[in-house]
């Protein structure tokens, strides 16, 4: 007999949301290493505009990327963005520019909507799924398809 299961027995994840403009996107907490305050990037030369340059972590070189330019949306004020979200992206570590982190979300893999078919073969790579939240519409994004050119880049 096929029973459909219970909320409580599917698979819940956990996601950290953060807000860029007006909108608020999340990523798989699992790839979260630590979040931490601004630090001015060395710009790297001939890297894409959306990374902002890199960051000395302990050690550790990073790229930091502008999530609001990698995204394509528009920002007012470049001082907003004060928190790098740093994230495992395969084995690299990046940091990713926010303007705040908002929120850890638990929530069932059936609570996770497919990107809508409107949406352009683009923005369905930067956007694996969507979910309303206490009617917050929240993104979340792929990040392994966020860096595609990241080797180049960090080579």
């Amino acid at each position: 007999m096929n029973e459909t299961p219970k909320s409580s027995e599917l698979k819940r994840r956990e996601l950290l949301s953060f807000r860029l403009g007006a909108q608020e996107f999340c990523v798989d907490i699992m790839a979260v290493r630590e979040i931490r305050g601004w630090t001015e990037a060395t710009p790297l030369p001939h890297a894409p505009i959306y990374v902002r340059g890199m960051i000395n972590l302990r050690g550790s070189i990073l790229p930091i990327v502008d999530m609001g330019a990698r995204l394509g949306i528009p920002v007012d004020d470049l001082a907003t963005r004060r928190v790098i979200v740093v994230v495992w992206i395969g084995a690299k570590l990046v940091g990713l520019l926010v303007d705040a982190v908002c929120d850890i979300l638990a929530v069932a893999d059936d609570a996770l909507q497919p990107t809508p078919e409107l949406a352009d073969a683009t923005i369905q790579s930067y956007v694996s799924a969507v979910l309303t939240v206490e009617g917050r519409m929240i993104c979340l994004i792929a990040l392994t398809h966020l860096l595609p050119e990241l080797d180049a880049v960090a080579a």
